[in-house]
C-alpha cells in the first residue's frame, strides 16, 4: 500500500494500516489502487484535511466505485462537511 505515500500518507501511518487492517482487505486495496487514489484525491480535492482518520477507520469506503463514492459527497455542502468531517469522522456511517 506503499501508493498511499503519494498521496500525502507517511510511512508510519502506511505501516499501522497494514497492521491493523485484515490480510485481505490490504490485498484488496493494493490491488485497487487507481479506484482508492482516485477515492482518495477526490476527499483531499474537497479539502478534507484528516484522511489519515478516515481511512483508517473506513477503509472499505474507498473501494465503492468513484462515481458512487462521488455521490455519497456530493449530497452536502461542501465546506459544512469538510468541516464536520474535521470535528467527527464518524459521521462518515450516516453519509
Amino acid at each position: 500500500m506503499n501508493y498511499l505515500n503519494k498521496l500525502g500518507f507517511t510511512k508510519e501511518q502506511i505501516a499501522t494500516l497494514e497492521n491493523d487492517i485484515a490480510e485481505i482487505m490490504v490485498k484488496a486495496l493494493s490491488d485497487n489502487r487507481k479506484l482508492v487514489s482516485a477515492n482518495v484525491e477526490y476527499l483531499l480535492d474537497l479539502g478534507v484535511k484528516n484522511i489519515y482518520e478516515i481511512f483508517k477507520a473506513y477503509y472499505e469506503l474507498f473501494l465503492i466505485d468513484h462515481s458512487n463514492f462521488m455521490d455519497i459527497f456530493n449530497k452536502y455542502d461542501r465546506e459544512d462537511l469538510v468541516e464536520k468531517l474535521a470535528k467527527n469522522v464518524a459521521i462518515v456511517e450516516y453519509l
